[in-house]
């Protein structure tokens, strides 16, 4: 499973933002008038357009746990598809399986949502599905293993975690269980990318 294994809070804090939705990212938003490194005091530099550019499909990255190629063949769809290009892939991005056990509330990051689709917990229409990348469509149903139901981590989420998932999304806590109602509009997506700076990257 190819997945992002450097450092958090460098990440973090170069962003601006809990990038990881975790406590090690907590730490990476706590602000410097400076940016990070042994010689972060001495860069005041004011960043380019192409390094913005940069900036925004790195965050998007690392917040929906893609790297550069998984990143590059998903923009790729998006742009075939009819629509606004940046939209289209903010929305592939929303309909990733573990992105919906994750705005289902059933995992408390997006790694972790990870995780429990990789090692089979988590079914979709009543089969096991272990593609954390598998994007769902319209009317799919969602849900816990019911073995997964009795674990600790799960029970721990949906008893404590108060995220409110997004309209597009029925969520049945106490079944475990989120239905797929509608494809997300780009108003129902909250992740702070400008997808606008993605496109004009990848236009290049």
């Amino acid at each position: 499973m190819a997945r992002y294994t450097g450092p958090q809070v460098k990440v973090s804090r170069r962003f601006g933002i809990n990038v990881f939705e975790n406590e090690k990212g907590e730490r990476g938003i706590e602000r410097k008038p400076y940016p990070p490194g042994q010689h972060g005091r001495g860069r005041r530099r004011q960043p380019s357009e192409y390094s913005n550019q940069l900036a925004e499909k790195q965050k998007a990255k690392y917040i929906y746990g893609l790297l550069e190629k998984q990143f590059a063949n998903l923009y790729e769809l998006a742009h075939q598809q009819k629509g606004i290009t940046g939209e289209n892939l903010l929305i592939m991005l929303e309909l990733r399986l573990d992105n919906v056990v994750f705005r289902s509330g059933f995992a408390r990051t997006r790694p972790q949502a990870r995780q429990l689709v990789t090692h089979g917990h988590v079914l979709v229409n009543g089969k096991r599905a272990s593609i954390p990348s598998m994007r769902v469509r319209k009317g799919d149903v969602v849900e816990m293993a019911p073995a997964a139901r009795k674990m600790i981590i799960v029970q721990h989420n949906v008893d404590t975690l108060d995220r409110i998932p997004p309209m597009w999304l029925d969520v049945a806590k106490d079944e475990c269980k989120a239905v797929v109602r509608d494809l997300p509009l780009r108003e129902q997506i909250d992740v702070p990318v400008r997808e606008s700076l993605i496109v004009e990257l990848y236009s290049k």
